[in-house]
């Protein structure tokens, strides 16, 4: 009896491992010809790109709306994803000791800070990555949007640290710009180099990423909350070493410790499902959840449910990983302030993975 339920886990393992790697070729052919010609008629409007890497290999790539491969792209909020692997190295070099540091002592340059509260001393730097730092800000459903003014002012840090506190740090969460943007002072503070040499040492250049464009404050410090362009490719490569858990092409660039811990996401956002902002007619809403800059959210239909694991900005920027699959899928696209932005959603269902979950269906069924 045991032999027996041995021989059943293991073919059970083999038959996953098997379909994983599968694909129904012909009518991933037609769905994807069917993606390129619904986009160009408009039926999705504003996409820019679209790339897919499967098992590492790039199984589509499309450039829309006179956009091409090698022109930056604005990545908007989906470079807060990449922040978090920046404050995740800084922790593996042992510059910083953990996320449970406190976050005002990194800021002895600044000597005070205006609207001083008792509250402030017990913010963490995991508080910042979850969006819970408290303070008086929130983008998310625009109810104080502190971004404008943070980007008129000369120090983004100190004005992101000089901001009114609302909430006791750990508690709300409250999505807002300025807490990704104190993140680059406290790298610049122990690394003794501004984020952007420190992004470009430790990440950008052992990937091979070298077109890319920071925006910069007036005092020098890297914007870390967005505005960061880049070409859409060099997004899949952070997709890629994310789902490969911290390793590049072979080369370790984070640790497979922060890459779990980062990407875990377990706070419930209130009342959002990205799904549900697509408006799909084949997928079905699900809850979403927030980590480090990381969100999760179930792609999930009537024939089928995949985990989602992805970095989301402004306009459509995303960059989408469903680790079962062994899939990276890379989205620009210029619906800014728009709900058509969440329209990767439904074109993920549609065109995208039925050809993978057909392959494992018929599998299944033809085992049973």
């Amino acid at each position: 009896m045991r032999k027996s339920v041995t021989l059943i886990i293991l073919l059970a393992f083999f038959i996953h491992f098997k379909t994983a790697g599968q694909v129904n070729t012909q009518q991933q052919k037609v769905l994807l010809d069917s993606l390129t010609e619904a986009i160009k008629h408009n039926t999705y409007p504003n996409v820019n790109s679209i790339i897919v890497s499967k098992a590492g290999k790039q199984v589509y790539e499309q450039y829309f709306n006179g956009f091409k491969k090698a022109p930056l792209h604005d990545s908007r909020s989906s470079f807060k994803s990449i922040t978090s692997l920046l404050i995740g190295i800084a922790i593996d070099k042992g510059l910083i000791k953990d996320v449970n540091q406190k976050v005002y002592p990194y800021f002895p340059e600044y000597k005070t800070f205006d609207n001083y509260d008792d509250r402030k001393k017990s913010m963490t730097i995991k508080d910042l990555l979850e969006m819970r730092s408290g303070l008086d800000c929130e983008e998310f459903n625009d109810t104080k949007n502190c971004e404008d003014d943070m980007v008129n002012s000369n120090d983004w840090v100190k004005f992101s640290l000089n901001l009114p506190m609302k909430n006791d740090p750990g508690k709300v969460w409250a999505y807002t710009s300025c807490d990704p943007m104190i993140i680059s002072g406290i790298i610049n503070h122990v690394a003794h180099v501004s984020i952007m040499d420190f992004a470009k040492k430790y990440l950008f250049a052992p990937m091979g990423i070298v077109n890319y464009k920071w925006t910069v404050d007036p005092s020098g410090n890297g914007m870390t909350a967005g505005s960061f362009y880049i070409r859409p490719d060099d997004m899949l490569k952070i997709g890629q070493m994310v789902k490969d858990e911290g390793v590049y092409k072979g080369k370790r660039i984070i640790s497979a410790r922060w890459i779990k811990e980062s990407t875990m996401a377990t706070i419930p956002i209130p009342d959002f499902s990205f799904v549900k902002s697509s408006r799909s007619t084949i997928a079905i809403p699900q809850p979403t959840y927030y980590g480090y800059y990381w969100y999760k959210e179930q792609l999930k239909t009537k024939g089928y449910t995949e985990d989602l694991l992805f970095a989301s900005g402004n306009g459509g920027q995303y960059i989408m990983i469903i680790k079962k699959l062994d899939m990276v899928i890379v989205f620009t696209q210029g619906n800014y302030n728009d709900r058509r932005a969440k329209q990767a959603f439904d074109i993920v269902a549609r065109y995208i993975l039925p050809p993978y979950e057909a392959v494992k269906i018929n599998t299944f069924h033809n085992n049973n």
